[in-house]
């Protein structure tokens, strides 16, 4: 059977990228790692099977649009204005300073000063995916100095996504020919006030229509009850947006997608739009990093050894010690800006995407892209190793007392103790179901102890007398600290089924003995955990059908 070179770069694409960021995942790195790795594989600069590079480059136009529409439908201003004290000049100066010291460097290696430009830019700003995720794994999310790593990340996208808009239209000025002198004879200004301009128009059409018209349509959708039909409105928009801001306004993909994002975060629905696209995003996301690893040339190991270690030291050393001076400037804590530091020591999506646009542009040498390229990969491998450091510097397991705490004002961090109940009940999630839960083990005299990995959830737990843990269930760490083997019973309520099950097998095999109690959504879920160990399962609509049941036959006898 004949097959075409989009199947070839699907296939050898999304494969490796699964086995590379499965291998990435079982060595505790970011998948991110492997996802680039799968590219140089498939890329022109290693032997064996080479996937095509358009085709690579258009599927990761589609996964930069995707990503974006993310990075937008994620955007909360009203995280940003809580922590904007200290994020937005934070940011500003800590791109400034790393975008200089890139400059310096190119200047060394005797680039042009706009190559020098889009390189520093490149190196200023962190991988959206890896913050996070570095922050999530940790159990930072929810503290100050979380949200203010989260601030300072949303301060620079915005200024990459500004810098994708403007870097286009003063380059072309640059280079001269017929519209050297630019609009209205002005030359680099008169580009730069017509780009602006584009961009005024566009943002004014999406705040005055697109506010109005995509949460309508989506509402208008949602009532269809069609979730086929709702999943590919979201799709239509997040394409549609994007396409249409640089066919009519002239600006890029990334700009329009971010957008619609952000408009749709303001629906009601955001929130299920997020999670009908999630699957789509990740594999275009994907497909993204793998197109990216493509253009990697391995060889810059050894033709430029000096060039990359000064790369890996803007971006290790450089960008976050600016980063960790301008938070203690901010009279913030050691522990917070070293957190911060931290965070920020590695590169992504968008410098990435720079490196591709000014390659496109002729603006950086390939040399320059490899350069990123690399110091990328290698600083998502190093940034693990940076916390793990430190956390032995400084306790950074923290949950923030009360939300009128003052911002400095860190709860102790939690260690993880063996609790000292015996004959007790395991809660795991304590969320709409299981605070109903604590709240009748609470009335019957049960002791009991709650496990989440959420701040509000567990403050709640703590306010209703539970003892806690802070920490994911599925961690044997945390079921070790929970004292299993002496426990009663354990009651998982979590929604995910593939999590569920991982807690219930460690559970069952620390105590064989132990009443397991499960919550499933459906009949394979709950299959699924009884094959893991469960006791009991108990199904969310068959409790309903039930119930209802119940009030028909009150009725009836009434």
């Amino acid at each position: 059977m004949h097959f075409g070179p989009l199947i070839a770069m699907l296939v050898a694409g999304i494969g490796l990228a699964f086995v590379f960021g499965a291998l990435a995942h079982r060595l505790r790195v970011s998948p991110l790692v492997g996802y680039l790795l799968a590219g140089v594989v498939v890329g022109p600069f290693t032997p064996g099977f080479v996937a095509d590079q358009q085709l690579a480059n258009e599927l990761a136009e589609i996964g930069v649009i995707l990503l974006m529409f993310g990075v937008g439908l994620h955007f909360s201003l009203k995280d940003l204005l809580s922590v904007k004290a200290i994020a937005v000049p934070g940011a500003v100066v800590q791109i400034a300073v790393a975008t200089a010291m890139g400059m310096g460097l190119g200047w060394v290696l005797g680039w042009t000063p706009m190559a020098g430009l889009v390189f520093g830019l490149a190196l200023s700003v962190a991988s959206t995916v890896v913050l996070l995720r570095a922050l999530h794994e940790r159990r930072l999310m929810e503290t100050e100095r979380g949200r203010i790593a989260v601030g300072w990340l949303i301060v620079e996208d915005l200024a990459m996504v500004l810098a994708l808009v403007v870097i286009p239209a003063v380059a072309g000025a640059l280079k001269g020919g017929d519209g050297a002198a630019g609009p209205f004879g002005l030359g680099l200004a008169g580009v730069l006030l017509v780009t602006l301009g584009k961009v005024a128009a566009f943002v004014a059409v999406m705040l005055i229509a697109g506010r109005r018209v995509i949460p309508w349509l989506l509402h208008w959708v949602a009532h269809t009850g069609s979730r086929e039909l709702f999943r590919l409105a979201v799709l239509a928009i997040a394409l549609g947006v994007a396409f249409g801001a640089a066919a009519l306004f002239g600006v890029s993909f990334a700009l329009g997608a971010f957008f619609a994002g952000m408009i749709l975060n303001e629906s009601p629905l955001s929130q299920r739009a997020a999670e009908e696209t999630l699957p789509l995003r990740d594999a275009f996301a994907v497909l993204f990093f793998v197109s990216v690893g493509m253009l990697f040339d391995p060889s810059i190991l050894v033709r430029a050894p000096l060039a990359l270690a000064a790369t890996l030291a803007i971006i290790l050393a450089g960008k976050s010690l600016a980063a960790l001076l301008i938070v203690r400037a901010f009279g913030r804590s050691p522990g917070t800006a070293l957190t911060i530091a931290a965070s920020l020591a590695q590169i992504g999506e968008f410098s990435f995407i720079l490196a591709g646009l000014g390659v496109g542009m002729g603006i950086l040498p390939t040399i320059g892209q490899d350069l990123i390229l690399a110091g990328a990969i290698l600083s998502i491998l190093v940034n693990p190793l940076l916390f793990t450091l430190l956390f032995r510097i400084v306790p950074v397991e923290e949950v923030v007392a009360s939300p009128s705490a003052a911002p400095e004002t860190e709860a102790p961090a939690l260690a993880l103790e063996p609790t000292r109940l015996t004959n007790h009940t395991v809660l795991v999630g304590y969320g709409r179901v299981g605070s109903v839960i604590g709240a009748g083990l609470k009335e019957c005299g049960v002791p009991f102890l709650v496990i989440e990995d959420r701040a509000a959830p567990l403050q709640a737990a703590r306010t209703d007398g539970a003892e806690v843990l802070f920490g994911n269930a599925a961690d044997p760490q945390v079921l070790e600290a929970a004292n299993l083997a002496a426990a009663q019973r354990l009651i998982v309520v979590i929604p995910d089924a593939f999590e569920a099950g991982q807690v219930v097998e460690q559970a069952r095999a620390a105590n064989p003995a132990l009443e397991i109690l499960a919550r499933a959504h459906s009949d394979a879920g709950a299959e699924h955990l009884q094959e893991c160990g469960a006791t009991g399962t108990v199904m969310s609509e068959q409790v309903i059908a039930h119930a209802l049941l119940r009030l028909v036959r009150g009725e009836a006898t009434a």
